[in-house]
């Protein structure tokens, strides 16, 4: 695509951008690579730390961001959207008198810097006042000057506007000649350069990549007016665009040919695979309710690990923090103290801040803590949660489990969901071999609508691409397919997890959580799994 058809497709005379409300403020595709020099950031930092010192506060931690996004949007031959944005600037946090104060600016000197660490002092004494119990503070050892870096192989932002814009209509071309009625493909990538400084003695400076390429296929029965889609079969990621290379070894066939994707992905394949089954999904004759044995795919498992797992598992929800938005959680402290039955003993879930290629590996969080892994259920028994350094004296922890996040530089840091994973198999299982000991099943891919309660106890899950299992063969496609789970009992009933050459990851891109709302990226690990039993209801069926 040449500048000239680029400029008629986006329709860029016609009128300006539509920007998400945390984005920032729009700027050029070039600038997109520029960098805040080191210089400035240790400066910046400095300044936050110094003003704390001199206005009493007894812990000071300082964060210098630029966190930008591009977004490009289309559909069918049309460019809808594109979006650079950029957002910079420092937030200051404090403990003064036993209590958290916080504040930010954008404007990059030593002297703004200096004013917002007095306000947040402030703030913090006004917090006293009020608080019943003071701050405490899981000791955390500086680690001087350190840095990471996502491991990326190529840079997203330094990649032409016109090859992203070239890839998402060659997708969607490619979707439409395969029978697709209409097709909508985005691609969002996201850098956070972050600079982490304490008054424990840190200087951490970070450079984080994250990259998701999401589409939506629709065929229509133009005869009847029927229609049905599919969403495609990607992982968000923590990569950079290599990702979109969609290398052979990184495909991973079904019994019956549907192509899932592990390290890296092929789109135009999948969209091209996305047509035909969004197709077969119209004739394809709807689901008779009752008990099935399912076989969860890990590009489908990953959102109901998220959900049952992840979320209820958070300390803060736990305690209730999070009630008034999100709601609380079924898994109470005296759960963890009676080691509570979450699942069947080859059940272990482990959270994890470092795994490579993953939307939540990073060196350190934002409170300067080194990143690491520990398990959340360990054979089937809930033995811990996910705190932060305020929070790990509550669960008798003299460390923070190093997940705390923060949005942007404007907003304070607190504790949000690590990578939270389904150990793989001990014992050698293929995905042929668990399909093979079904009877009376259903197979189910991708991510559908879903509902859970407020504690995160009793939810119901749909997907993408269901197919139904007899006598340990794939029969044919299914439709209106949607699982009932009690938490527990659901995690219960698992009775096969495949083993590790089936391990892949899925994702949540834009997890929401706090008040006022900030988003984050989770990844969440795992092999086909079997869970036997479970209750399948029909989604088309009408009360009426």
């Amino acid at each position: 695509m040449d500048r000239r058809h680029f400029l008629a497709a986006c329709g860029i005379g016609a009128g300006g951008m539509l920007l998400p409300g945390f984005a920032g403020q729009a700027i050029a595709a070039e600038q997109l690579v520029d960098p805040i020099e080191a210089a400035v950031k240790r400066r910046l930092a400095d300044a936050g730390l110094s003003a704390a010192s001199q206005g009493g506060a007894s812990y000071c931690d300082v964060r210098v961001g630029r966190y930008l996004r591009q977004f490009v949007l289309t559909r069918e031959a049309n460019v809808q959207n594109v979006v650079n944005t950029e957002s910079s600037g420092v937030g200051v946090r404090v403990i003064a008198d036993g209590a958290w104060g916080f504040a930010a600016t954008n404007t990059m000197t030593p002297e703004a810097v200096t004013e917002a660490t007095r306000l947040a002092i402030a703030i913090a004494r006004a917090n006293a006042k009020s608080q019943t119990a003071p701050v405490q503070l899981a000791p955390a050892k500086g680690v001087g000057e350190v840095s990471w870096r996502t491991p990326i192989q190529r840079n997203a932002m330094e990649v032409p506007l016109k090859e992203k814009v070239d890839l998402l209509l060659g997708v969607n071309a490619a979707a439409m000649s395969a029978g697709a009625s209409f097709v909508n493909s985005q691609l969002f990538l996201v850098n956070e350069q972050k600079y982490f400084a304490s008054s424990d003695g840190s200087y951490i400076d970070q450079d984080v990549h994250r990259i998701w390429a999401p589409f939506t296929v629709t065929a229509i029965d133009k005869a009847t007016g029927k229609f049905r889609s599919r969403e495609g079969l990607s992982a968000p990621m923590g990569l950079g665009y290599e990702y979109l290379a969609g290398n052979a070894a990184d495909k991973v066939a079904s019994p019956n040919g549907v192509i899932s994707y592990n390290k890296s992905y092929d789109m135009r394949e999948d969209a091209v695979a996305a047509a035909r089954q969004a197709q077969e999904k119209l004739k394809a004759p709807s689901v008779k309710p009752g008990r099935y044995d399912l076989v969860l795919d890990p590009n489908h498992l990953g959102l109901t690990i998220h959900e049952s797992v992840g979320h209820p598992l958070e300390l803060d929800r736990v305690l209730g923090y999070e009630a008034n938005y999100a709601g609380t959680s079924f898994a109470t402290l005296d759960k963890r103290k009676e080691r509570f039955k979450y699942g069947s003993d080859i059940v272990n879930i482990v959270a994890d801040k470092m795994q490579p290629g993953s939307l939540g590996a990073v060196g350190y969080d934002d409170e300067g803590i080194k990143t690491k892994r520990w398990p959340l259920i360990q054979d089937g028994r809930l033995v811990d949660y996910q705190a932060t350094r305020d929070q790990a004296h509550i669960l008798g922890k003299t460390e923070s489990d190093g997940c705390s996040y923060a949005d942007s530089w404007s907003t304070v840091q607190f504790q949000r969901m690590p990578n939270v994973s389904l150990q793989p198999g001990k014992a050698k299982l293929s995905l042929n071999d668990m399909i093979a000991g079904v009877d009376n099943g259903i197979y189910i891919l991708g991510r559908g609508s879903f509902s859970i309660d407020q504690q995160r106890y009793n939810a119901q899950f749909g997907g993408t691409l269901f197919y139904e299992i007899k006598n340990g063969k794939i029969t044919q496609p299914i439709e209106d397919v949607a699982y009932q789970m009690r938490t527990p009992e659901f995690w219960a009933a698992c009775s096969g997890i495949c083993d590790e050459s089936d391990y892949r990851l899925f994702g949540s891109f834009f997890d929401g959580k706090g008040q006022p709302s900030q988003v984050s990226a989770v990844s969440h690990g795992s092999a086909t799994t079997r869970f036997d039993g479970i209750n399948v209801i029909n989604t088309a069926r009408s009360l009426g």
